[in-house]
């Protein structure tokens, strides 16, 4: 963990790279601290059928969930979802300033009873 799993609408897939931002995010979270380089994970899952507001060809959406394992307190949770979103909106500038989009963020912590993991990934970036 983290996971930032982003839902696009289509009428945005020629106009995202989606690299230069998976890059920040993944940036930011570790050098908090909190986050190991191990688990980070984004994806982006492309929306080919949505309707935003009245369905407007030219209207679109992005909705970014970052998922984060139990136990980080309050104020860390929301010291990180304020950098993340501005990260995110600072990415989504160029789209924001020239057409019609709806941006969405939500963090999203798991609970640790109903969260299961097997990372052969943390080892290589453990410490020696």
């Amino acid at each position: 963990m983290p996971h930032f799993i982003v839902e696009y609408s289509d009428n945005l897939h020629e106009r995202l790279d989606f690299q230069p931002l998976f890059k920040a995010l993944h940036e930011y979270v570790v050098s908090t601290g909190a986050f190991p380089l191990g688990g980070v994970r984004s994806r982006a899952i492309r929306c080919y059928d949505y309707r935003v507001a009245d369905g407007r060809d030219d209207f679109a959406f992005l909705n970014l969930n970052l998922k984060i394992g139990h136990g980080r307190d309050m104020a860390l949770k929301q010291a990180v979802a304020d950098k993340v979103f501005e990260i995110l909106c600072d990415w989504m500038k160029p789209i924001t300033d020239n057409s019609y989009c709806q941006i969405s963020f939500e963090m999203t912590e798991l609970d640790p009873v109903l969260k299961f993991n097997k990372n052969n990934i943390h080892p290589l970036f453990a410490k020696k």
